[in-house]
């Protein structure tokens, strides 16, 4: 089965609430098997316009990382991030 990655590149303008995002958003990234492979972290600004916060999120497939989007669990959160963030979320399947 072929991996999936959430890639999310945030601006942050109200960490306080940004911090909610992530305490609601562990129940849906737990009961779909979600792996962090980047999340926050040093960046290097190659080419374009950099976003403060860089995330990168492995699924064990496309079907869990949709699934995992489009649950209820993280429909809670995305809520709570749209509050406190701007920013864009690409699904990727692996290689």
């Amino acid at each position: 089965m072929t991996k999936a990655y959430w890639i999310a590149r945030m601006d942050i303008h109200d960490p306080e609430r940004y911090k909610d995002y992530i305490a609601a958003s562990k129940l849906a990234f737990d009961k779909y098997d979600a792996h962090f492979l980047a999340r926050g972290g040093t960046i290097t600004e190659l080419e374009g316009t950099a976003r403060h916060r860089n995330v990168v999120i492995e699924f064990p497939s496309m079907k869990a990382a949709l699934e995992c989007y489009n649950s209820p669990e993280y429909q809670v959160a995305s809520k709570i991030r749209q509050e406190a963030a701007e920013g864009e979320m690409v699904l990727v399947e692996g290689i």
